[in-house]
């Protein structure tokens, strides 16, 4: 499949979308933004695909906006907010039932690193590095980073990187929870696909419904959270999953998931 700026492959259940302008840093125009809001909501809707990794090409995962095209497309108005108010990046991510993996090989600022964070888990390479820098541009993170960010690493540090747009090197993003774990920058593609494959070979509906569980459970009182997790337990008893990983389990074998 073709999109501008971005490769998009399907392999074994696993969908990759790799941000494709290196010589920009993987930064974005309007062609390669709609082309990432149309790969996430084609993954959601494949059966198939059981779990998106997200990465980019060359010395940077991405840097956010394309400057010189944003220029050009703001003075035929600011698309930032007429052209894509209801499908910012972050929002078909969390919609989605599936598993979003961000492999961070490399320079990661603005709305890429604000992409990075609205990933479900972010494996970063030893090389990657990491700022929000819309302070410096005058602005507040656009895609979501006053949200995800003090969910990831508390208030006091999101409000230190926000309002200083300090760049942080990958341990110390390691440190302070930003990223799940780094690994040696050859070692990036591997450690991402062994995750990947075994989420892949997980239960889909379980792992569906805990992330849903999980962040609907953010914004809840612990009452009313831990009655949509009996509810969905109840739900997930009645599937031929669960059914599979008890005879599993009583035979002594991997279980196989259809995710029905």
């Amino acid at each position: 499949m073709n999109y501008e700026g971005l490769i998009y492959t399907k392999e074994e259940g696993i969908a990759t979308m790799t941000m494709n302008r290196p010589q920009k840093l993987n930064a974005f125009n309007m062609g390669m933004y709609r082309g990432m809001l149309e790969i996430i909501k084609d993954v959601a809707r494949d059966e198939t695909v059981r779990v998106l990794v997200i990465t980019g090409t060359g010395r940077a995962f991405c840097v956010g906006a394309d400057v010189k095209s944003l220029e050009q497309d703001l003075e035929k108005g600011p698309w930032t907010t007429s052209d894509v108010e209801s499908d910012l990046l972050p929002i078909p991510l969390r919609k989605m039932n599936k598993p979003v993996i961000a492999a961070i090989n490399g320079v990661t600022a603005g709305g890429g690193y604000d992409l990075a964070c609205a990933c479900d888990i972010r494996i970063a390479s030893d090389k990657a590095t990491f700022s929000t820098i819309f302070v410096r541009r005058g602005l507040l993170p656009t895609l979501g980073g006053t949200y995800f960010l003090p969910r990831l690493i508390g208030i006091d540090k999101a409000c230190e990187l926000i309002w200083t747009g300090d760049m942080i090197d990958a341990r110390e993003a390691e440190r302070i929870g930003l990223v799940t774990r780094v690994v040696p920058h050859d070692e990036l593609e591997t450690a991402t696909k062994e995750l990947a494959v075994k989420l892949v070979k997980g239960p889909p509906l379980a792992i569906a419904k805990s992330k849903q569980v999980i962040y609907k459970g953010l914004n809840m009182e612990l009452e009313p959270a831990l009655n949509d997790i009996m509810e969905a337990v109840a739900e997930l008893g009645q599937t031929e999953d669960h059914r599979e990983a008890l005879r599993a389990f009583l035979e002594k074998r991997e279980p196989v998931f259809k995710g029905r």
